[in-house]
Parts: C-alpha cells; structure tokens; sequence
C-alpha cells in the first residue's frame, strides 16, 4: 500500500509537495477517501493475468478536501495467482463537467455508491460477486472472504437464509424479506442483508442486487438493554414476592409465639412448634435474598476498611472452602475507604468463595486480591454501565471447571442453578448481584471454562469530608434504629397507651393487635389508611402511637403520615414492611421522625419497638 512513485501532476492536485512524496511515508490510504482503497485490493485474480480495473473514487487531498477522479488500476499476476511487485494507478479528472455530462452524471452515481454507510454488491444466480462499492470491499477484507462469492461472507451455519433470498430475485419475485445473519470470521459479528431482484433482461449477469448494513454493535446494545429489564423486571416480581411472603411469614411467625408461650417445653407438641418456628426462620432467611437481588432490603452502611474486613474473614473462609483449597488473600496498600453494610459484604465474599470451592471438587487455588483504581484506570478498562470514577476493586478468583459462555448471561438471576436438585437455591449470586448493586457498585464476571472464574467488584471510594455529620443510617431519615434480628430479652416488654394498628392483612392485623393487648396495650385496628384516619377523628387525637403497614390499598403509610402530621405533628409512628425503608423514604417529607420494623418480625421484637419508640 506505499506509493513508490507519484508524479508532478498527481503531487499538484493533492497539494503535496514533490520531493516529500518521493521520500516515502505516504500510503494509498492517505490519498483515497472513505473505504475507496479497498477497492484496489478486493481484486480476485486468475494465475498469468494482467487485468485493469476501472473505479470512480474521490481522492483526498492535503488539506482534507476531496476530489472526484478516475481511476485505472493496472494488476500483473504470476503463475500462482500471487499479484506482482508493483501496481500502476493511473488517474484522470474530468476538468470540464459542463462539456461532458455522461461523465459527471457516471461521477455524482459512482460517489454516491462507494460513499453510501450500506456494503452494496451485485450478484450471478450462484452468488458470485459481479460488482461491488468500496465499503463491501472492506467488509470482505475484514471478515476474511475471497471477494468471489457473497456467501463466504455469511457463516455456513446460516448461508442458506441467503441463499433462498437471491433464489427468489432470480425468480423474480418482489418484497423480499431482510436476512440477519452471523458473518463469516473468528469474531462474532452480524449483518443484516437486504435483496432485490433487478430488470428481467439483465438477469443473466446479474441476478440480485445486495444491501448490507452491520448490526453487530445493534444487537449488542440491544442485548445488554433486554438483559437489564429482564433483572430490573425479575427484581420487581422477586421483590412483589418477598413482600408477600413476609406478609405470610409474619402471621406464621406471630402466631407460632402465642403457641410457644401456651406450651411448656415438656409438652409432646413443644418440638414440633419450635420445628415450625426453624423453618420459619429459614424461609426469612431465603425472603431477605430475594429483597437483595431487588435491591429493597434494608442496609446499615459504614464506613470500612476493606483489608481489614477480609483479614478478618479468612479463618472462616478457610474452614469454608476446605483443605484441598488453598486461599490467596493479596491486598492492594493503602486501601481506600468504603462505605458498606459489613454483615450484607460478608455475605458478598462467602457466597463466592462456596461457589469457587464447588467449582473445584478436585482442590485449586482460591485468590481474593484487592486494590485501587483510579478514575484514569476505570475509564480504560472500560466495562460497560460503570462510569469513570475512584473505585475499590475486590477480584474473586479461582481456578475451577469455569461457566459455559451460553449461560453465564443467567448466573445472577433469582433461581437459576447448575448444582443438583436440594444442592442449592439458585439465589446465592442473585443476592451478591443485589447487594453490590445496592451499594453502589458494579460487579463483571470474566471465565473460561476448564481454566476458572473471576468476579471482579468495584465499590465507590468513600469521601468522609462530603459528610457533614456522621449519623446512623436510620436517623438521617429520622427513622429510629431497626429492631435487631433478635430482640434481646427484657425484663418488662409491658406497657400502657393506645396504639392504632393500619395493616391490610386481616389475618395478621388480628394476630398484631392479640399481641400488644397481651402486654397491656389497647389497640384500634384499621384495614387501610382512610379507615385510620376515621378512627382517630372518633378519638380526637387521643392515639399513643400508630404502628402502620406501608403498602396498602386507597391510602399507603407515606401520604397516611403526613396528613396525620398536619394534625398532631408530634404524633408517634412505626411503619412495618416486607420492603426495605428505602423503598418509600422518597415519598416522605424531610426531617420526618418515624420507627421502622421490618417484616417478618416475632412478638417480642413488635413489641419492643412499640415500647422503646413510645419511650418518652
């Protein structure tokens, strides 16, 4: 592609200068627009032949201009077909339009095809090329074809789509309809091609005329949008879900403490409602990964050394993942804070390291390595939807059996699972999915199947002076603290006052209101929002407290807050849902003092919230 000689005149409409041309540098490339120098190398040869094509290209000149010409490409080739040492361009203008107006409509026709973004070509019966612009010239350059057949240019796999296509313009036949195929070429890429058939008596040279258009970077933008609805839609059904289930679960869990309070450990039936009150547990465990992935469950984010919280996971990952596993923990110096729910990371870091173990039955190496990165260095790795920013990197990596290409697409969906049947729920990367995401951050898997995996986290680093008080989580919406897992015991969870109990769930608005009237309480219930405000009309504000659910038909627990607030702003209120407070903070006022209880709860946590947010 070097111009070995040029002479005085070509030198003169390029605005180059002689004597720098002849020193060398310049290549067909930089004096031919557009894809026009594919053109010239797209020739097919036959052994022996000397053949000259001719081509209407636009010619660019030094000062980024172009100019219209003529081009006649002289080709020798060997024996063997090879091309020979050197090729002459010999190269005319048409200086007077005016004078010759065949030639200037041949110009504007022969721009206008080799300039055009669509790869056209015209094709035989057998789908051998008869001519071609420059940019299909270019595409079967770059998948690899030899420029004599359009179907070299189509994977085998689906080269009959095209086929039936030129058939039909063959025959004639009109509307024919768009093929998307694969390429041909190591890389996947897709083409989308578009056949006509052309006037009856020009059939027997050329059968079809051949649009293409590229459509791999469409359907791969097209692929990364339909997967995120798909998980941002799989998040809203897995949150709809764990909502309800806290709904059942609590009711279950409620009433399962009234039977364990009327049954002495003695009793025969004392084993089978504690059996109840395990499995309960478990199915609130299963619950709290489901509201992960959708991103709704409730975090207490701080600030964390993430060095120091591996540091102090690593003798639990070793019992973990086993002897036959050896662990790796390399940390990056200087780690730059992070602001995360210590207990959700740990769960983070272990239900990857249990995946990799699994991944390598038959022992491996387990490296959990660390590190910053900063803005310059995301914005060159450049993974998709994770924006240039200062990040902490965790990367995950074993040297297990990998994830087959065509499902890990799926790996962090809720239920998707290759272990056995009772081996595992499906939810452990779902969860991870979700909590990263919560955060904050972003996670990338890159694997190799028979080499290993590698889970790449990035965390966004922590700015401590963008705070201007350090505050609890929950007080920054004015929520009171969250009730622990397990409420610690009390020596008096008694009390005294009115509480107005909003829970659409009858079965479990009956079971609340038994409980807190067992400990002394009187208790006014309400199915909805509008039925509570009627309630406390009927007692002229004279309400204690108002336990409220947030999710409820007619009237939800936010616009219920604030129209109770217009009337008695010093009125106390805890909301309990299966949702996380963030799921409704945003339609509450600010500076909004309330209590939040998370579903599913026991007796004793309810009524420990009860007591300590009516504390005065």
């Amino acid at each position: 592609g070097e111009l070995a000689y040029v002479n005085a005149t070509l030198a003169n409409w390029l605005d180059y200068d002689l004597a720098e041309i002849g020193s060398g540098g310049l290549r067909l490339t930089d004096i031919v627009s557009g894809d026009g120098a594919s053109l010239l190398t797209s020739i097919t040869p036959s052994p022996g032949e000397v053949t000259t094509e001719v081509f209407d290209i636009d010619l660019r000149m030094r000062t980024g201009k172009t100019m219209p010409a003529r081009l006649y490409h002289k080709l020798a080739f060997g024996a063997d077909g090879t091309p020979g040492a050197s090729r002459t361009l010999v190269i005319s203008r048409a200086r007077d339009e005016r004078a010759d107006p065949q030639r200037a409509a041949e110009v504007r026709f022969m721009r206008f095809f080799d300039h055009t973004p669509m790869a056209i070509a015209t094709v035989d019966r057998t789908g051998a090329i008869v001519r071609a612009n420059a940019r299909f010239a270019k595409l079967s350059q770059g998948l690899g074809a030899d420029g004599k057949s359009i179907f070299n240019t189509v994977n085998a796999r689906d080269r009959n789509l095209l086929v039936a296509a030129i058939n039909q313009a063959a025959q004639g036949q009109g509307d024919i309809a768009p093929v998307e195929v694969m390429l041909d070429g190591t890389k996947e890429r897709w083409g989308q091609f578009f056949v006509t058939s052309v006037e009856e008596d020009e059939r027997e040279a050329e059968a079809a005329i051949v649009y293409m258009l590229e459509t791999t970077e469409r359907r791969a933008l097209e692929n990364q949008i339909n997967q995120s609805q798909k998980m941002d839609m799989v998040g809203q059904l897995a949150g709809g879900i764990a909502h309800d289930f806290n709904n059942v679960l609590s009711a279950i869990m409620m009433a399962n403490d009234f039977l364990l309070n009327a049954h002495k450990p003695t009793d025969p039936s004392f084993q089978d409602i504690m059996q109840i009150k395990q499995n309960a547990t478990r199915a609130a465990t299963l619950v709290r990964q489901l509201l992960a992935f959708s991103r709704r469950q409730t975090l207490r984010p701080q600030v964390l050394d993430l060095g120091d919280a591996l540091s102090d996971l690593t003798m639990l990952l070793r019992r973990l993942i086993g002897e036959k596993v050896k662990l790796d923990l390399v940390h990056g110096r200087d780690l730059w804070p992070v602001k995360v729910d210590v207990s959700q990371f740990e769960q983070v870091i272990v239900n990857l390291a249990v995946n990799a173990r699994d991944a390598m039955p038959d022992g491996g190496k387990l490296t959990v390595r660390t590190s910053n990165v900063t803005a310059e260095e995301s914005t060159r790795l450049a993974y998709k939807g994770m924006p240039s920013a200062e990040y902490v990197r965790i990367d995950i990596t074993d040297t297990g059996t990998g994830i087959p290409a065509e499902i890990i697409d799926k790996i962090f969906e809720p239920f998707f699972s290759t272990k056995e049947v009772g081996k595992g729920t499906g939810l452990g990367l779902s969860t991870v999915y979700g909590i990263v995401k919560q955060t904050g951050g972003f996670i990338y898997v890159d694997s190799e199947p028979g080499k290993g995996t590698s889970f790449r986290i990035f965390l966004p680093r922590h700015h401590p002076e963008q705070e201007v008080a350090v505050v609890e989580p929950a007080a920054a919406n004015g929520a009171a603290k969250e009730a622990p897992a397990e409420a610690k015991p009390r020596t008096d969870l008694t009390g005294q006052g009115t509480i107005l109990l909003v829970e659409d769930e009858e079965g479990l608005r009956s079971l609340n209101a038994r409980g807190l009237r067992s400990r002394g309480y009187s208790v006014i219930e309400a199915s909805n929002g509008i039925e509570a405000l009627e309630a406390l009309e009927e007692k002229d504000g004279a309400v204690d407290l108002v336990v409220s659910d947030v999710v409820m038909p007619e009237m939800d627990g936010p616009t219920l807050l604030k129209t109770m607030r217009g009337k008695n702003p010093d009125l106390k209120i805890i909301f309990v849902s299966g949702y996380a407070e963030d799921a409704f903070e945003k339609s509450l006022p600010e500076n909004q003092q309330f209590a939040f209880l998370p579903k599913p709860f026991t007796l004793s946590q309810l009524v420990a919230a009860v007591k300590e947010t009516m504390a005065p």
